[in-house]
């Protein structure tokens, strides 16, 4: 569990960087998690964004750098995947706490309407943003994989969210 852990992006497939600058608006904010991979995920995109530490990943407290069945307290981590909520990491944060910033940092982007945004975030925070838009409780979001470079696109135009790809 990486959380936020801050390391280094992984770039060994260029190929997967050169492919999304032909499916990324034009003329979009962009918003950046604050963490170093995202920064360098943004700046090999050649964007200039604002960073929001919201974007962040989920906080694993105390499970950051341990593998998914490494965690101290087994029956904390299989309720803490299972039945996402106020469950947390001892030191770390609940879906619901990520699910909150985030949401938080959607709201005021949306209300600003400054047209497209391009974000620069991290697995959890991704997750939390589709369960936003689609209203799927946690436990349901957590079904969708998203890899590394990889592209989630969320659109709201004064009105229901469409969510035109997940993980492309």
């Amino acid at each position: 569990m990486v959380g936020q852990l801050d390391i280094d992006a992984d770039f060994s497939n260029a190929k997967s960087v050169n492919r999304l600058f032909p499916v990324l608006p034009q003329n979009a904010l962009h918003l950046c998690s604050d963490l170093t991979r995202a920064r360098q995920t943004a700046a090999a995109l050649n964007l200039n964004p604002h960073f929001d530490p919201r974007l962040r990943e989920i906080s694993y407290g105390e499970w950051e750098g341990l593998a998914f069945d490494a965690a101290p307290d087994p029956d904390l981590a299989r309720a803490f995947w299972e039945s996402p909520g106020d469950i947390a990491p001892p030191g770390g944060e609940s879906w619901n706490d990520l699910s909150a910033r985030v949401t938080a940092l959607i709201d005021e982007v949306n209300a600003a309407g400054d047209g497209p945004v391009i974000a620069v975030g991290h697995m959890g925070s991704i997750l939390a943003a589709l369960s936003y838009a689609t209203g799927l409780p946690p436990e349901r979001a957590l079904s969708f994989r998203i890899d590394p470079l990889s592209i989630t696109r969320l659109d709201y135009l004064d009105g229901p969210w469409a969510i035109s790809c997940v993980n492309a």
